[in-house]
């Protein structure tokens, strides 16, 4: 049978003010034609399948389209939920929609009461056992899961226990392989800016080593397609959601099975919508170099290194690059950023002079050069006579 390990679809969410339910719609149709071209048996979705706890009606209405589609494509579903998820309102009518092929792993009751699917025609034969960790907020479940501290590491390791023994359980007499959904950040994932610190409340990764012995273990959370070990993978997200993932290539992860076990796993990938691009260079570099071209479909993210700011630098840009969404200033030569913040700064000023020029240092990003400083003193001391002649 085969597999088809995504994640983080994050349904709902927006890219820096821009609405992605047009590029997700499109990830779901892509999805939707990988199922039926390869035959997938069953999609894994490990975690935040939506952006809020509570979305919106076009939300839960796309969500709905892909179970249906997907089913209808000769597809299972198993979904756990993230930290981005309501676990509760994610499994309503868990029971009612595993009739239908949607299977939800939401609850802690649930941890260890496997999806079961037979890999072999004979009754006693070898079964897949697809177990679904949602995300655990320590604080929240350290008691029920009996543990202390409250801590991830503790938490998932009470997880795994629960699901090791539902194993040797449902190995007497038959051979069970297993496949196991976590929404958590192990040791050694690459974090990118658009996942919510895991790290509240306890230890923030946990050690892959809580998933040995699993033949495969399906993550979600990091954003980044990535193989912590032959057994232990994230999918990453379907799309990009900030620019720290603009050179990712998002895809997900086909995993084939059998009487013997996992036997394969192999790439899937995702077309993007749109490109990212991430610039940077003097303005009038930027509007006339030939090599960014291609960003003119981009959606940007432009840092300018101009000694000056420009004047009205976005609308200049948006006539070359429309899609701006980011613009930043940090002129070449600047001095280097200080680890004192601008209030201390402030306060350590002597004068009136050391005010104002540590005004400009802030806002410019660079220090006053001695023709401004000369011109800031000159006005200071026409206000000074000034006041001293009223």
């Amino acid at each position: 049978m085969r597999l088809l390990h995504t994640s983080d679809w994050h349904l709902g969410r927006s890219f820096h003010g821009v609405g992605m339910l047009d590029a997700q719609q499109d990830f779901i149709d892509q999805l939707v034609e990988v199922v039926s071209m390869e035959k997938v048996d069953v999609v894994l979705i490990a975690g935040d399948v939506c952006d809020r706890a509570l979305p919106g009606v076009d939300v839960v209405r796309l969500l709905d389209d892909a179970l249906v589609r997907l089913t209808d494509a000769g597809a299972q579903v198993v979904l756990t939920s993230g930290n981005h998820d309501s676990a509760i309102r994610l499994g309503f009518a868990s029971r009612l929609l595993e009739r239908g092929g949607v299977h939800l792993r939401t609850r802690l009751a649930e941890l260890d009461v496997p999806v079961l699917f037979p890999l072999d025609p004979a009754e006693d034969g070898p079964v897949l056992a697809i177990y679904g960790i949602p995300w655990l907020e320590p604080r929240l479940v350290a008691e029920h899961l009996g543990v202390e501290p409250a801590s991830h590491f503790e938490v998932t390791r009470a997880a795994t226990a629960k699901i090791r023994s539902d194993m040797v359980t449902r190995a007497s007499g038959r051979t069970v392989h297993s496949v196991v959904l976590a929404h958590t950040f192990a040791s050694g994932g690459i974090s990118s800016d658009s996942e919510r610190d895991l790290s509240i409340g306890g230890v923030g990764a946990v050690p892959l080593d809580l998933f040995d012995g699993f033949g495969y273990t399906a993550l979600g959370h990091l954003h980044g397609r990535q193989t912590l070990s032959p057994t232990v993978r994230y999918s990453g997200s379907p799309l990009a959601y900030s620019f720290s993932e603009a050179k990712h290539r998002k895809g997900g992860w086909l995993v084939e099975a059998d009487a013997t076990g996992i036997t394969d796993v192999r790439e899937v990938q995702w077309d993007a919508p749109r490109a990212l691009a991430v610039l940077r260079g003097t303005l009038d570099h930027l509007l006339t170099a030939e090599e960014h071209a291609w960003a003119e479909a981009a959606y940007c993210q432009i840092t300018l290194t101009d000694s000056q700011r420009p004047a009205q630098a976005m609308d200049k840009l948006r006539a070359r690059f429309p899609d701006t969404l980011v613009l930043g200033f940090e002129p070449e030569g600047a001095a280097a950023a200080t680890t004192t913040s601008y209030s201390s700064r402030l306060a350590a000023a002597d004068d009136d002079l050391s005010i104002c020029c540590g005004f400009l240092e802030h806002v410019r990003g660079r220090s006053t050069d001695d023709a401004e400083a000369a011109v800031l003193g000159e006005a200071l001391e026409a206000v000074r006579l000034g006041e001293m002649s009223r």
